[in-house]
C-alpha cells in the first residue's frame, strides 16, 4: 500500500540529514541518504525531509538532486534565511522549502525561527519561494507573535518545534508537559483557523509522538533524528512502519 493511493490524515516526513552525517564520518559514499529515501517511499513515507547546512555537515548539494531523482516523494529543503539558500532552492524547486534559524555552532536546531523579529529580511525570500511555487514553511515556536508574523509573511506552512515539549517528557516534568501540549494545540488550531496548514517536529519518538499526533489540526510530522537512531538496530523500515503505526494509533 504507497502513500499516494491511500493518503494520510497525517502525513509523516522522514528527515534522512542524519544517515548522511554517518556518511561523512568517513566521508566516502557508504550509507547514502538516497537509499535511505527509497526505503521510506517503499514503506509509506509521506514525503523527505532534508536539511541543506551552511557547513554541509551531513546532507550536500549533490544529494538534493540525486534524493528528487529517486523517489516520488515530496522534498521538503529545510534552508536557513540566506542568498545562497534561496539560490540552490530556486535550482532544485523542491515541493517545500522551511525556513530554519541557523547557527555554526548549534548542534541541531535550537528553537524556532524569530519570524517576528527578522520579518523584513523573511518577506523578500518567502516572495520569491512563492513565486517560484515551491511550498514555503516557517519553522517557529508555537507562539502567538511568531504564528502571527507568520500569516503576515503569507506563508501556507508553519511548523512547530516540539523541541521543548520534548524535554519536558525527557524530564518527567508532567506540568510542563501538558502546558507544552496544550500551546501547541492551540497554535495548530489558530493556524488552521488562519488558512496556514500547521506541522510539527523536533525530538519526536516512540514514546512522546502519541499526544502531538492527536492534535486534530496537525498535517504532518517531521521525524528524523530518532528513526535513523532506532534504524541502527531495527532497520530503517521497521523504524518507520513503527512510528507510521503509533501516528495512525493516534488519531
Amino acid at each position: 500500500m504507497s502513500s499516494s493511493h491511500h493518503p494520510h490524515t497525517l502525513r509523516l516526513g522522514v528527515n534522512i540529514d542524519h544517515v548522511a552525517t554517518i556518511r561523512n564520518a568517513r566521508g566516502g559514499d557508504h550509507p547514502d541518504p538516497v537509499r535511505a529515501a527509497e526505503i521510506v517511499a517503499a514503506v509509506g513515507g509521506d514525503g523527505i525531509t532534508a536539511h541543506l547546512r551552511e557547513d554541509r555537515r551531513h546532507i550536500r548539494d549533490d544529494d538534493l538532486k540525486r534524493i528528487q531523482d529517486a523517489t516520488d516523494l515530496p522534498l521538503n529543503l529545510e534552508m536557513a534565511a540566506t542568498e545562497e539558500m534561496l539560490a540552490i532552492a530556486l535550482a532544485h524547486k523542491p515541493h517545500a522549502a522551511c525556513i530554519v534559524p541557523e547557527k555554526r555552532e548549534e548542534r541541531t536546531t535550537e528553537g524556532g525561527l524569530d519570524a517576528a523579529g527578522l520579518h523584513n529580511s523573511l518577506v523578500p525570500i518567502v516572495d520569491r519561494l512563492r513565486e517560484a511555487d515551491i511550498r514555503v514553511s516557517l519553522f517557529i515556536e508555537a507562539s502567538e507573535r511568531q504564528l502571527d508574523a507568520a500569516l503576515r509573511l503569507g506563508a501556507p506552512v508553519v511548523e512547530f518545534h516540539t523541541g521543548e515539549y520534548a524535554h519536558a517528557h525527557l524530564d518527567g516534568d508532567s506540568e510542563r508537559l501538558s502546558a507544552e501540549l496544550k500551546r501547541i494545540a492551540d497554535m495548530a488550531a489558530l493556524a488552521a483557523k488562519n488558512g496556514t496548514e500547521p506541522h510539527a517536529g523536533h525530538g519526536l519518538t516512540y514514546e512522546n509522538v502519541q499526544p502531538i499526533a492527536a492534535i486534530p489540526q496537525l498535517a504532518e510530522l517531521n521525524i528524523g533524528h530518532y528513526l535513523v537512531g532506532e534504524a541502527v538496530f531495527v532497520g530503517l523500515e521497521n523504524a518507520v512502519r513503527r512510528m507510521r503505526e503509533l501516528m495512525d494509533d493516534a488519531r
